[in-house]
């Protein structure tokens, strides 16, 4: 492969310049912006970045939510030679400070005031970072901000001096250069700056589309953050390949109300947002009227028989399809409403999903792609066909994407999707990486299919002091189906047995309550209840009887907060950082072993 991301984007506005590239949200509706608008503030923003000294392999920051000015910076940044270096807009003072004193930036762009002022504290320490651009720019913050408006009316000024040398920039771009810095979430230490490739990301692009029905006909609803890899190389670089449509959620809250006004094809999720969706479609069907109840049920039985002939190999029945139909009529058709009407399928990614809720969904005709991968892989390592999903696994690998098993159930892969190395950090490198082979660390296996199934994290498996080894996600994901469970996290490393953390759904359990006549004057009093607490643990003990008894939690507790992410309990994708919820409940979780030797 000899091209680079920014001649890809330059031959596609060529060619499609006059279909829409974004889809945003302005005076309460959406409105286009076409590829030609969009490739002449590319070009008017290179000219900026080079008429203010950025030069090949100096790095700039995006603090920004997703909207179209973020993936017109980071073109921009790329055409020039330099580096894009996404940070996630929740992110503390403080996390920024560590990711900016290890690239030393020459500028940021921000999205608002807010986040501008966060790299202005930033800059007060870190001496490259001179100027700020600010997308939603009032007042002036100081001399070292500039508005987005500002900024390309000066490189719409510049751009006849600069035209020859962003071409020559362009065109001098080699495959093997590094794009971007990406800084891993640090669920498990201290981020490190992944380095990526152009090739990295457009060999793994061009691996996902030969597998993927995705093109230029599809509209993408964005809402995972693109500071994230998953969105960034499936959301944002691959759509830009097929010449595809990229609307933006305009937030977590409205991503509802925006699929019915966009209709999208195609969405990308994490497991959270599947299980919440899931705990709603729930709780409906409990609140609707006992027919309502025997037809969801009948309905999603069809769909099970149709996923189980499928799976199989087998040829559907007439007078099962007959029932499909009926069934997608009568059912099927009302959640598809909800999604816009048009969705072809999710993809999940980032975290494991859980298998009864790919299961369901697919059952009610709504298909979740679960695939799997890393910051340093580029990121998909295998990914669920649409033809033949098999949940409980991540798919079959990629085209070119290569996979072997160590001795110790840890995945490694090789392939033209790994990283260049992590920043400044030959010993990290080193450490991960051999003969070519990246060490995932995630154990799994190739089952008879050659699809990959993920057991659980190589770091996040517990070894008990009986010597047992439990690997927490698949526990966890069993609880987090259960409507009345919100979150879960099992520990029990060097314990003499596993237990759980339970953060219950709280309108479910306020309901519960109510109805079994417990009174209590708080969340918090509430699950101090003994009532509550034995009615919690029937349910864990019924999510969990398959498992073997070494598997298996022997004490619950239950907590009155959500692990989250302001917290510093959650990554950014929603992943749980382990140690930081073990350090906070430790007097909790030490009182679920009182008692023992």
């Amino acid at each position: 492969m000899s091209d680079t991301i920014p001649s890809m984007f330059v031959r596609q506005a060529a060619r499609l310049a006059t279909q829409p590239i974004f889809l945003t949200k302005q005076g309460g509706a959406y409105r286009p912006i076409t590829w030609a608008q969009a490739a002449a503030e590319v070009r008017a923003f290179s000219s900026f970045l080079l008429a203010q000294g950025v030069k090949a392999g100096d790095r700039v920051l995006i603090l920004s939510e997703n909207r179209p000015e973020w993936g017109i910076t980071d073109l921009a940044v790329q055409s020039v030679g330099a580096w894009s270096v996404p940070i996630y807009p929740t992110l503390t003072v403080h996390d920024i400070q560590m990711i900016a004193t290890d690239c030393q930036p020459v500028m940021g762009v921000a999205s608002n005031a807010d986040q501008a002022k966060k790299l202005l504290d930033v800059s007060r320490t870190v001496s490259l970072l001179r100027l700020i651009i600010v997308m939603d720019l009032g007042a002036s913050l100081g001399e070292s901000t500039l508005s987005w408006s500002a900024a390309l009316t000066k490189g719409r000024e510049q751009e006849r001096e600069c035209s020859r040398l962003l071409d020559e920039c362009i065109n001098s771009l080699q495959p093997e250069q590094t794009a971007t810095l990406i800084y891993t979430s640090g669920t498990t230490g201290e981020p490190k700056g992944v380095m990526l490739s152009h090739r990295n990301f457009l060999s793994n692009a061009t691996a996902a589309i030969q597998v993927i029905p995705i093109s230029g006909s599809d509209l993408h609803l964005s809402f995972l953050p693109l500071s994230h890899v998953f969105e960034r190389m499936a959301g944002w670089y691959l759509m830009l390949m097929v010449g595809a449509s990229i609307a933006y959620a305009e937030s977590m809250d409205t991503i509802p109300q925006n699929m019915v006004e966009v209709h999208p094809t195609i969405m990308l999720g994490v497991p959270r947002f599947f299980e919440k969706l899931y705990a709603r479609i729930q709780e409906s069907l409990r609140q609707a009227s006992p027919l309502k109840q025997r037809l969801m049920r009948w309905a999603l039985g069809v769909g099970r028989r149709i996923m189980q002939q499928k799976a199989a190999g087998q040829r559907c029945a007439p007078l099962l399809r007959f029932q499909h139909a009926i069934a997608d009529r009568l059912v099927y058709h009302k959640l598809k409403a909800k999604l816009g009407g048009r969705l072809r399928f999710f993809v999940s990614g980032s975290a494991p999903l859980s298998q009864e809720i790919g299961e369901f969904f697919y059952s009610m005709g709504v298909t979740i792609l679960e695939g799997y991968g890393l910051t340093e892989t580029s990121p998909v390592i295998a990914v669920n066909r649409l033809e033949t999903p098999r949940f409980g696994s991540v798919g079959p690998l990629l085209p070119g994407v290569e996979v072997r098993i160590a001795e110790d159930g840890e995945i490694l892969s090789k392939g033209p999707h790994i990283m260049q190395g992590y920043y400044k950090r030959p010993e990290a490198t080193a450490a991960v990486m051999s003969d070519g082979w990246f060490h995932t660390g995630d154990i799994g296996h190739l089952d008879s299919a050659g699809c990959l199934v993920i057991t659980d994290r190589k770091k996040d498996l517990i070894k008990t002091a009986g010597g047992k080894f439990v690997a927490p996600q698949q526990l966890e994901n069993l609880l987090v189906t259960d409507p009345y469970i919100s979150q879960a996290l099992v520990y029990g490393d060097r314990r003499p047995y596993c237990v759980a953390l339970i953060v219950p759904n709280q309108e479910q359990l306020r309901r519960y309550a109510k109805e079994q006549g417990i009174a209590a004057p708080s969340l918090q009093a509430l699950v101090c209840d003994q009532r509550v607490k034995d009615f919690y643990w029937t349910r864990v003990q019924m999510a969990q009887q398959a498992l073997a008894s070494f598997e298996q939690v022997k004490r619950i507790a239950l907590v009155d907060q959500e692990f989250s992410q302001a917290a510093g309990e959650l990554t950014p994708t929603m992943k749980a950082k382990r140690n930081i919820i073990a350090q906070r409940c430790a007097l909790l979780l030490n009182s679920l072993y009182e008692g023992t030797s």
